[in-house]
């Protein structure tokens, strides 16, 4: 049980790790500036998982993703079954660090000054080279601070994971999950050990992030030729 709620846990942390940084990084790109009133209305839906209460986050999805939710009876006619499976654990994970991801994200854009895009464009760059040349660069903290807290918050997430993916020993049961099972039949030596993964997980993701992005220099690049 414990080895298999430790691996349940690093793959929909993970899973949902990259899928909320993709998300974000396009959702920001687009609407980081904020300027319109459609692109604030966007940016208060993204925000939304912050102020709603786990149990209650997750009954919304379950509204939407269970067996009677409309996108749930659409995915049922193909086969799809997302409650009660790891599946749910990603959705949950998605959803409630979306936010933080975005929130990162966006920082860093607005940091950026105009004139490196407008060089970038001078040089001959097009759309995906000035991405990856010029706003990348200049927002990889952000991003791997992005990646950092949509893990951590994927990685302990309970309350909407519980609502939608349920508390199955070997199937959906995660860390916080087993612990609160541990703790709950007396099991204080497993409850234990999972908190001891638990802080080694944590101060390993973030000795990583320290170690290999954050301390790294700065460089700002367009092709062959720098900024």
């Amino acid at each position: 049980m414990l080895i298999d709620a430790v691996k349940l846990s690093l793959k929909i942390a993970g899973i949902s790790m990259v899928i909320s940084v993709g998300m974000a990084f396009i959702m920001a790109l687009y609407l980081h500036k904020g300027e319109r009133k459609r692109e604030k209305i966007l940016e208060a839906v993204i925000s939304f998982p912050l102020f709603f209460p786990p149990s209650v986050l997750g009954y919304l999805i379950l509204m939407v993703v269970g067996r009677r939710g409309w996108l749930g009876a659409w995915l049922g006619d193909f086969g799809i079954q997302i409650v009660f499976t790891w599946r749910a654990g990603v959705v949950a994970g998605v959803i409630v660090s979306l936010p933080m991801a975005y929130q990162c994200i966006k920082a860093g854009l607005l940091t950026i000054e105009r004139e490196y895009i407008e060089a970038a464009y001078e040089m001959g760059a097009n759309r995906w080279e000035r991405c990856r040349y010029v706003i990348l660069p200049l927002i990889r903290k952000n991003i791997g601070a992005a990646g950092v807290l949509s893990f951590g918050r994927a990685f302990g997430e309970f309350g909407a994971t519980l609502m939608i993916a349920g508390n199955i020993p070997g199937r959906t049961q995660t860390i916080p999950m087993a612990i609160y099972s541990s703790v709950e039949r007396g099991d204080y030596g497993t409850a234990n050990k999972l908190l001891l993964i638990v802080v080694a997980v944590t101060v390993t993701v973030m000795w990583g992030y320290n170690h290999y992005l954050a301390g790294k220099r700065e460089g700002i690049f367009v092709g062959r030729g720098s900024l």
